[in-house]
């Protein structure tokens, strides 16, 4: 409110007061002018978290948005941790001018880094944040999508129910606002949480109808990931023929938009399949794919599961000294990437097949 300055009624009238009181009076209305006036709280919380100017926001700005470039580089690469730090420089900077969706993006990518490195109670505060940022914003896109991503994170925690009861309030905003990406996300989700609780047939028919929405907004690493999602049910239920031919069109529909992570993923369950039918030969074929895919990436973790498979093919086939070649192989780059939890997990895997010899 503005402030107004209101003075007695003779003090119009100058010319009844001498000089001395004139000066006076002048000198008291010019100390009140100078005078400081006190702000309110929400004020001042908007002066904190105003730029103080515009060319040091947008300093800020471009620094925080290459820091989050270079977390997703990171993350990409394996580096977890590094991906973290740059995160959290990012989420620093945003703060300070005052982005949310920013925050919101980046809390998103921190949640996936704490992930990858096993800390759960770090993941799940990011992800929440992200969450109360989007309903802060009244982003139902966001919300949608967050939402999904905790659903995902209490599934990999082993919480089926509470990761369903979140995935469904997901699918309830996608279907309210008509968003068809996210009932898309929503649905092939849930058939994660249902294929998890052992119900294949009603997952496969989750993943069929995501389908059809992720088609129709052209999602193709979308429609590559529930591909990987069906192939997997079909898998776990023995159904090795629609196995092959599903893994096999999420790999072409990965390769055409290059989407490496799910091409990955599908190599691994058509490795699988081929592995279980007898079919080595064409599992090489695959592996020699996944290993150049890795180079190519310059991504030493996946380089590293490349190995590892191809020591657990060579086992299953009775080529032992081959297997063992490629678990030392594989120990090597675990030893390389400081991951002691991937080396023991090695050496026990190596330890155990030399003792069956």
């Amino acid at each position: 409110m503005k402030q107004r300055l209101v003075f007695p009624r003779q003090l119009v009238c100058v010319g009844m007061i001498s000089r001395p009181q004139v000066l006076l009076y002048s000198f008291l209305l010019f100390t009140f002018l100078l005078s400081p006036i006190a702000a309110g709280a929400a004020d001042i919380t908007q002066q904190l978290h105003r730029p103080l100017n515009s060319s040091v926001g947008r300093q800020s700005r471009d620094e925080a948005d290459s820091l989050l470039t270079i977390g997703k580089q990171q993350y990409a690469s394996g580096y977890a941790d590094k991906t973290i730090v740059s995160c959290l420089q990012a989420l620093e900077l945003y703060h300070s001018i005052g982005d949310l969706k920013a925050q919101g993006l980046t809390y998103n990518l921190l949640a996936k880094a704490y992930i990858q490195l096993g800390s759960s109670k770090e993941a799940e505060d990011a992800l929440r944040r992200g969450l109360a940022i989007a309903r802060d914003t009244k982003d139902f896109q966001t919300q949608i999508f967050v939402l999904n991503n905790i659903g995902t994170f209490l599934l990999q925690q082993g919480e089926s129910a509470a990761a369903g009861k979140i995935l469904e309030d997901a699918l309830a905003i996608a279907r309210g606002v008509k968003n068809i990406e996210g009932e898309g996300l929503s649905l092939s989700n849930l058939g994660l949480v249902t294929a998890r609780l052992g119900d294949y047939n009603k997952a496969i028919k989750l993943y069929e109808n995501a389908l059809l929405f992720r088609r129709q907004t052209g999602d193709a690493i979308g429609e590559a990931n529930t591909l990987n999602n069906l192939g997997d049910a079909y898998l776990a239920s023995g159904n090795y023929q629609d196995t092959i031919a599903t893994y096999g069109e999420a790999m072409q529909t990965a390769k055409t938009s290059r989407d490496r992570t799910n091409e990955l993923r599908a190599i691994d369950g058509l490795v699988k399949a081929h592995t279980a039918v007898g079919r080595y030969e064409r599992a090489f074929d695959l592996l020699e794919q996944r290993l150049a895919l890795a180079k190519e990436l310059q991504n030493l973790r996946e380089e590293l599961k490349s190995f590892e498979s191809y020591a657990q093919v060579y086992k299953q086939q009775g080529n032992y000294l081959t297997a063992r070649n490629f678990y030392e192989r594989a120990i090597i780059l675990a030893r390389t990437l400081e991951d002691s939890e991937q080396e023991v997990q090695l050496r026990d895997q190596l330890t155990q097949m030399l003792q069956r010899k």
